[in-house]
């Protein structure tokens, strides 16, 4: 007989207490049960605040970036030390229009960016493919404009950026001739455009900017090169005035040798002359194709002269 010991388990095929089901012994409460003869279902505020459906929030409209980031009015410095400052609400779109600009936010940046490399972008194809004085025409008008549309902050900051881009892709040598004249003609035009100075005022100020620019072209390539371009170009300007005084004694309007050989101080005087009313007219056709320009983006400049606007019109 075997011992009790060694006679095998059988399997037992009852299950345990822990494989059994959980059935909770609690009541559930009556307010969680829905009524089966109810026509319609609870509404939410009527549920248990753990059961309540999350309120629906509305999609807000969407908005631009310079609306997420708006540009606060500018205070004026006397009153910002007073006890009491103005609101926002009186301040009106005329005043903002007419206050400088404060350069807060990315609008700013995008925009003096943006011209900036438009003008370095006219300066490399003037330089790869010439097509003629009608870029260059245009060269100060990105930088004026970043004055117009904000502060000299941001025109100073283009100016500065468009000299770096070309040193980049053309060399320090030629991004110095577009900061010198047209990077502070550009400075030069905003500020008297935004402090709307007259035609005459701003086209003699900047034609002695850009005469002052072409005479620092003609030393730096002189330093460069290690040649005298300024008697070479007296030379040249000397051979035109002896063409013109034969010419006016052939046609007898003057007797001969009236004049005689000019000396080299009539020379320079002529050649400073014709370097300073080149660079009138320049800028006078600067100041007309940025009237056409701005006029069309909405950017305000002082009305030209009168004969201006009636030679435009016919």
């Amino acid at each position: 007989m075997t011992p009790p010991s060694s006679i095998p388990d059988q399997p037992n095929n009852k299950p345990s207490e822990d494989d059994a089901p959980w059935i909770s012994d609690d009541l559930i409460p009556d307010e969680l049960i829905p009524d089966p003869s109810a026509s319609k279902p609870l509404r939410s505020n009527e549920l248990s605040p753990t059961l309540r459906r999350p309120e629906k929030v509305e999609d807000s409209p969407k908005q631009h970036a310079a609306e997420l980031f708006p540009i606060p009015p500018v205070l004026d410095p006397s009153i910002q030390t007073g006890a009491r400052q103005p609101t926002l609400q009186t301040a009106t779109a005329s005043d903002s229009s007419q206050a400088h600009r404060s350069a807060i936010g990315p609008l700013p940046l995008v925009e003096t960016a943006f011209l900036a490399s438009a003008a370095s972008l006219m300066w490399l194809i003037n330089a790869y493919f010439p097509p003629g004085p009608l870029l260059r025409i245009l060269f100060p008008l990105p930088i004026a404009l970043v004055y117009l549309r904000w502060n000299v902050r941001s025109a100073w900051m283009a100016a500065t950026v468009s000299g770096l881009l070309l040193t980049i892709l053309l060399g320090p040598t030629r991004s110095i001739f577009f900061v010198m004249p047209y990077g502070l003609l550009g400075v030069q035009l905003g500020c008297l455009w935004r402090r709307k100075a007259s035609w005459g005022v701003s086209i003699l100020t900047g034609g002695l900017l850009v005469a002052l620019g072409s005479f620092f072209r003609i030393w730096l390539l002189s330093l460069l090169a290690g040649e005298d371009l300024w008697g070479y170009s007296i030379a040249q300007i000397t051979q035109l005035l002896n063409w013109m005084i034969r010419v006016l004694t052939n046609w007898g309007l003057i007797n001969l040798g009236a004049f005689g050989q000019p000396g080299l101080e009539v020379v320079s005087i002529a050649a400073v002359a014709m370097v300073i009313f080149a660079s009138v007219v320049y800028l006078f056709t600067v100041h007309l194709a940025a009237w056409l320009v701005l006029d069309r983006l909405g950017v305000a400049m002082p009305e030209p002269p009168e004969w201006v606007q009636v030679l435009i019109e016919e």
